[in-house]
Formats: C-alpha cells, structure tokens, sequence
C-alpha cells in the first residue's frame, strides 16, 4: 500500500485533499453518499488548521484502507468457496441427466431386442409347425392329385424312391429351420448384449445419483462452516461499517474545503453518466432482443428435447418435435452473432439472480441448494445463475450450452484471457468451476453474480480469473 504522508511532513493543502479524496474512492465499493457542504468564505487560519488535521489523519486513513482491503480480500475468499460448493451441484445434476439419458436408451434397445427375439421364435415355431404338417399329410392322407400321390406305390422300388424325396424335403425343411434357430440365437445374443447394457447404464445412473446425493450433502455438512464464515463476514462487515464512519469523520472534517467537494462531485458526475450510460445499452439491448424473432426461434430449438435443469425425478426427457412448416433459420456468424448474444444478456439486466435458475428461453424458477441460495429463498424466485445466463445468451445463435460452468469453459474455442474480445466467456475458479460472465469490451463484463443480487455489469476482476477466455462466436 502506498503511503500517502509521513510525519513531519508539510504539503500544500490542495495536495492533502486529492489524496484524501483519492483514498475514498479507492474505499468506497459502491455509491457514495454527498459530501456536506463547504462553511461559505473559510478563513485564512480555518484552511490552515484544516490542513493540519488531513495531514495527521492521512495515517489514519492509510490504516482503514489496509482493513478494508484486508476485509474485502475475505469476502472474495468466502464467496468463492461458497460458489464451487454449489456448482458442484450443478455438475451433478447434469451427469445425473446425462446417465438417464443414457439408461433410456439402453432399455429401448432392450425392449427392440426382446421383440426381435419373440418375432425370430415364432417363425421358428411356425416352421416347425409346417413342417410336420407337411410330413403328417405325406404319411397318412396323401391326395390324388399330388406329389405324394405318384410317390405312394405300393411296390419296393417305388417306395424306395419316394423315401428319397421325402428325405430331399425333409432335409431342405430342416436346413430353413436350422437357419431360423441360427437366427433366433443371435437374436437372443443381441438381447443378452443389450440386458448388459442396460444394466451398466443402470448402474452408472445409479453412481450419478448417489454423486448427486453426495454433492447435496457435502453442502448441508458445510453448512455449519458456512454459518461460521458468515459470523466471520458479519463481524468483518461490521469493521468495515466502523472503518467507513471513522473515514466520514474524517472527512466531515475538511468538508468545508471546496476543493474536495469539486472533486467529490466530479467523480459522482462520472458515477451517473457511466449508471445512465449501462440503463441506456441494456434499454437499447433489451429492445433489439425483443424485435428479433430469428434469435428466439434458434434459442427454442436449441432447448428443444433437453431436460429441464431443475427436474429431480425420473421422468422421461421430452420428446422433440419440428413442426413441418416452420421456416429454415438464417445462419448467423461473424459480429452479427456477438452482438445478438450480447443483446440477449444485456437485454437481462435486473433480473433477479436465483441459483440454479435460467434456461434458452430466459429466467426460470431457482432450486434448493441446502444453504447460501436457500437462505436467500432463491427456489421461490424467477432468474439466472451465472451459467444459466449464458444458456440464454448463446441460445439466440443456436448454440446450446451445458447448465455448468465448468462444461461451459471446454465448449468453445479456448484464447488467452488478454486476447478477449466481446462476446467471450470468462471464468472464475479451477478449471472455470465457480463463476462465469461474458466480457463486453472496455474492461466490462456482464453477470449474474450471486444471491440476493441482479443481473448487472461489472468490471472485470482479475483477480482468480482463469488464464484463458473461451470464444463461442467470432
């Protein structure tokens, strides 16, 4: 931290105050409240004795930053443990959707094979039945006009011959029969194969599902560790509320010099045209968002048959269906893709975050997380998580994406974070495992950040952010 005066030390008043009022910016993390205003016409002697009480509160002040900073650096610390615990849950959630999946498809394939074997023994059954139908007639009611008829004689010779073509139609009887019983036990090989895999994808949901359990219950046992870190981040909170106080102090005490009321309200100006500035691109966002039918129709195909990511039963995945007469989508690439999937997250800023919630088709109902999410009551409300929010944003170029972050940070074409451009992705944590946002250019970045916050824009923190931003659309 850089020291912003040393004792014994006599600077310019000017030079005190834009310090002073560097080290509230720097302190100050959100809004800041007016500065009271200036005493009219402050004397000689009352500048010069406020001179003084900046130059011996500046050690002070230095003092708070460090706590402050310290705090802030713990928070971060917190939240980012508390982000991986449940994107675990997320990760498997969406192995246990896959395996079903998996375990669907293996019992059709069970019941296809256990048609094919019961349709391969009634042919076996019907030719054997023909077969000695026709050998029961040969023997005991041969008919004048036939075969048997002509081979019935009476006499050694002719009975010896007509043994021989029964025997030639017996044989070639018994070959199409032996074919049949070949083609039965295949059959029922193909069906003992797909038995096996209908039992490993069985037993492979099963593992996903006790994954599942595992993930639910290593976050209810962090539970107890959590309500300690959240004593920790009160007590924390509240050292930075009395950090902030003694700063106002500290400042109600030059807040008759003009100088630091000029540059308060220069950097507040700034504040409000950069605020005015992010309701304006989301308003003009939101807008386009709306006219684009082409985006909205790709999102709902790219939702189309998926599994909705709160579903916990095992019901069946939905069946997907085109309807004959919808319209060929136009392929989009190049800026035109960026800037739709741009508009598609910009076009959600304020609303709500809920853990767990969002879908291509925007904001939806949240789920239980057994802690942080649940304390916020984000199963009852309507938003995104931080991945959820990119599942909307691609969804507009037909681009479907995994409800986690980390599947999310190998779904695309990998870049150094320093080379990002708008419209890429960029992730927090191992291997992108706690938090993802998308990168708007100038050092912005749009997110869903974590409960009991909105949809917003940020600057990007590089602190924890992964090497290397992942590029969907260029």
């Amino acid at each position: 931290m850089r020291n912003n005066g040393e004792a014994g030390s006599r600077r310019p008043l000017w030079v005190a105050l834009g310090l002073l009022v560097m080290v509230v910016v720097i302190v100050t993390a959100g809004p800041v409240t007016a500065v009271p205003p200036a005493p009219p016409n402050p004397s000689d002697g009352q500048i010069a004795d406020a001179g003084a009480q900046v130059d011996t509160r500046v050690t002070e002040v230095g003092g708070l930053i460090n706590q402050v900073a310290a705090a802030d650096q713990q928070l971060q610390h917190l939240d980012d443990a508390v982000a991986s615990k449940r994107e675990e849950v997320n990760k498997a959630l969406v192995d246990l959707q896959n395996a079903r999946d998996t375990a669907d498809t293996a019992a059709a394939m069970v019941e296809d094979t256990q048609r094919e074997l019961a349709d391969a023994g009634t042919k076996v059954s019907e030719a054997r039945r023909n077969f000695d139908q026709f050998a029961t007639r040969v023997y005991t009611n041969p008919g004048s006009a036939s075969m048997v008829t002509y081979l019935a004689s009476a006499t050694p010779d002719l009975a010896l011959d007509r043994a021989q073509v029964l025997s030639m139609v017996s044989k070639n009887q018994q070959q199409v029969l032996d074919g049949l019983r070949r083609a039965q036990i295949e059959q029922a090989n193909k069906n003992s194969s797909a038995r096996q895999a209908k039992s490993e994808a069985d037993a492979a949901a099963a593992v996903a599902e006790q994954r599942k359990v595992d993930a639910a219950n290593a976050v209810a046992a962090a539970k107890s560790e959590l309500d300690q870190q959240t004593v920790l981040r009160d007590n924390i909170m509240r050292e930075r509320t009395a950090a902030q106080g003694r700063l106002d102090l500290a400042r109600t005490n030059v807040a008759g010099l003009q100088g630091q009321r000029e540059a308060f309200l220069a950097w507040d100006d700034q504040r409000k045209a950069e605020e005015a500035a992010i309701r304006a691109a989301a308003a003009a966002a939101a807008a386009r968002a709306a006219q684009d039918a082409a985006a909205r129709a790709r999102a709902a195909q790219a939702g189309q048959g998926k599994r909705p990511h709160i579903q916990m039963e095992d019901s069946p995945a939905p069946r997907s269906s085109t309807p004959r007469s919808s319209p060929s989508l136009p392929s989009i690439g190049g800026s035109d893709a960026v800037e739709t999937v741009v508009d598609r997250a910009m076009s959600q800023i304020g609303v709500i975050y809920a853990w767990g919630g969002g879908d291509e088709d925007g904001p939806t109902l949240g789920i239980r997380d057994g802690g942080v999410a649940d304390s916020y009551g984000d199963y009852n409300k309507v938003g995104f998580d931080c991945s959820g929010l990119m599942i909307y944003a691609f969804a507009g170029v037909g681009v479907s994406l995994p409800h986690y972050s980390g599947y999310q940070y190998n779904a695309g074409t990998r870049v150094p974070v320093d080379e990002r451009a708008r419209g890429d992705m960029l992730f927090w944590g191992p291997n992108g495992s706690q938090h993802v946002a998308m990168y708007l250019g100038n050092g912005k970045m749009v997110e869903a950040p974590q409960s009991g916050e909105v949809v917003r824009v940020s600057p990007v923190r590089e602190g924890g952010i992964m090497p290397y931003a992942v590029r969907i659309v260029s």
